[in-house]
């Protein structure tokens, strides 16, 4: 199978669906893509037999319920394995403080990194200094929308700040660790 340039995208949706958000739009909120483009990934995650899409009858017309597979899973845990062992890549060669190959590194790699955010792989304070010394800013690799807020490295102009990524991000940014806050994991309980 080829990667394809979207293929991160598709590995953030499954993710999102294996953290348990197994309706559209907490699908949409987590993996933070539009609505169009999420269709056509779900369909495509449903041709290669990763997720299943269940319609369940409810008191309000048709509930639909996205799971994920075996198979889905195991592509998952494949996936983070594999970014884990990216990120360590990267690890090393920023404690070996060579620039070139780190930049190289992570040029190779742009498509990624946000995938390894979203499984919160990588360590957000290392990451970060990884920047200062290629002297760059994390926005020139990552979108901003996909850094979680609690970091204080989305606000570009003053990286050092803590407080513009504390107080408006905070809620949501704990969505990433298992979904517990935005109700994700409250799905658990009523789904009959």
């Amino acid at each position: 199978m080829e990667p394809t340039p979207e293929e991160p995208k598709d590995v953030i949706v499954l993710g999102a669906i294996k953290k348990g958000a197994k309706k559209f739009d907490k699908i949409q909120n987590a993996a933070q893509i539009d609505a169009e483009e999420l269709n056509s990934i779900l369909e495509k995650l449903e041709k290669r037999e990763m997720i299943t899409i269940e319609e369940k009858k409810g008191w309000f017309g048709k509930k639909i319920e996205i799971k994920i597979t075996e198979k889905g899973s195991r592509e998952i845990e494949e996936r983070i394995h594999e970014l884990q062992g990216k990120w360590d890549q990267m690890s090393l060669l920023y404690k070996g403080g060579d620039k070139q190959k780190l930049k190289q590194y992570m040029d190779d790699n742009k498509s990624i990194l946000p995938s390894m955010m979203f499984f919160g792989i990588m360590d957000m304070m290392m990451f970060s200094m990884m920047f200062s010394m290629m002297g760059m800013m994390m926005t020139d690799y990552v979108p901003a929308d996909s850094i979680p807020s609690d970091t204080g490295a989305g606000n570009s102009s003053d990286s050092g700040s803590d407080a513009g990524g504390s107080d408006a991000g905070g809620s949501d940014s704990s969505g990433f660790d298992g979904g517990g806050s935005d109700g994700g994991g409250f799905d658990f309980n009523v789904g009959f």
